[in-house]
């Protein structure tokens, strides 16, 4: 009696499991051409994944009609929906709606001509926030009709470029590749501050309440950490070594993507971790972000180029656009991402979906934003389960 009272409480105190079901799909969904216009790293469309085959590659979604004589437009962007189950895919000139039922374009967007740079989807799927092409302003969609609502305009931020949202969806980051970036109230989509940075703003995350941004810069090999309610710079981590900046400051300065030493940046293993993408030396460097200022502890080898860092639902594994997919835990690549021809594929951009019964119930985000401490993936809202 005494030891089945114990095994009574045993199972009592263990968390329940979550098992993937027979009508459950781990799929990634990756755009293309998702590193500037370069079709030999992936072709053009979307191209679909499933996880739990090894990464095997299952079908290219067709995306738009690219004129023979023509260079495709480079993707700029990729958010998605699970309440109107639609992935959307931005592009320098358009931004199009598919229906992930039906793997068909739902509507098309071009607006003023200005668009269209990275999108990001509010928490419940109401408005989607989208920069203009390099111009002053970004654009807030209707993401079920594509209509246009309103732009939010921000004079000191020309060249719009990379946005992100508060993890409540209030605020929209919203930065140029310029040294200001201004940050909008979604409720009213108007300006309520700006935040000056000593260099041009990059790729940039936050952490689990949006108090912290981790930025990349151009001119430096490492990153920043601001406070995001006053703007004052609290840390400054550049790496150590490994030819840095003496490889950097030589005229003419080394050709790489993004014309920046590091373009690429994540919080991950629950917000314990920065990684940083090394453009030098194709690497990634990882940093104890657990005290300040953080300090590197490892680094690992990438195969090629990797510019963009995106994570998985549950926080596992990395995506990196070299195609090498990472194990978070052990720092090893595990998969590398290759199409229907074997090339491995190289793209910034790719989310990590979850489909209960073919419809979209769990979705990555772009940007690999902390979440501090891990309590299992999130938990699909009720008009995502109907």
């Amino acid at each position: 009696m005494r030891n089945k009272l114990l095994l009574v409480a045993l199972a009592a105190s263990i968390a329940p499991v979550r098992l993937p079901s027979a009508a459950e799909q781990h799929l990634l969904y990756v755009a293309n051409p998702g590193t500037r216009n370069y079709t030999e790293y992936g072709g053009v469309g979307i191209s679909v994944f499933d996880i739990d085959k090894g990464y095997k590659f299952l079908r290219r979604i067709p995306t738009w009609d690219v004129p023979a004589a023509r260079n495709p437009e480079q993707v700029a962007g990729v958010t998605a929906s699970p309440e109107l189950n639609m992935i959307y895919v931005a592009a320098r000139g358009r931004l199009g709606a598919f229906d992930l039922s039906t793997e068909k374009k739902a509507w098309e967007g071009v607006y003023d001509g200005n668009c269209c740079e990275r999108p990001q989807m509010a928490p419940d799927s109401s408005f989607m926030y989208v920069g203009s092409d390099l111009k002053d302003f970004w654009y807030v969609i209707n993401p079920k009709t594509g209509e246009l609502i309103t732009k939010v305009v921000s004079p000191q931020s020309p060249n719009a470029h990379n946005l992100n949202l508060s993890h409540d969806g209030r605020h929209a980051f919203m930065s140029p590749n310029g040294k200001v970036m201004a940050v909008a109230d979604t409720r009213t989509h108007k300006l309520v501050r700006t935040i000056t940075f000593p260099d041009n703003v990059r790729v940039f995350v936050l952490n689990h309440d949006s108090s912290l941004i981790y930025t990349n810069q151009n001119n430096l090999l490492g990153f920043l950490i601001v406070d995001a309610n006053t703007g004052k710079m609290l840390h400054k981590v550049e790496v150590q070594g490994f030819g840095w900046p003496d490889n950097w400051n030589v005229t003419p300065r080394p050709r790489i993507p993004h014309a920046c030493p590091s373009h690429g940046i994540a919080l991950l293993d629950q917000e314990r971790e920065v990684w940083l993408v090394d453009g030098l030396n194709d690497l990634v460097h990882v940093f104890d972000n657990t005290r300040m200022p953080p300090v590197e502890v490892s680094n690992f080898k990438t195969h090629g180029g990797a510019y963009w860092i995106t994570p998985s639902v549950d926080g596992k594994l990395a995506y990196l656009s070299s195609g090498d997919v990472v194990d978070v835990k052990t720092k090893e690549i595990v998969a590398q991402l290759k199409d229907e021809y074997g090339r491995v594929m190289h793209s910034e951009k790719l989310l990590d979906m979850v489909f209960q019964d073919g419809k979209l119930v769990q979705v990555s985000n772009q940007f690999a934003n902390g979440f501090g401490p891990y309590q299992g993936p999130p938990v699909p809202s009720p008009r995502a389960s109907r």
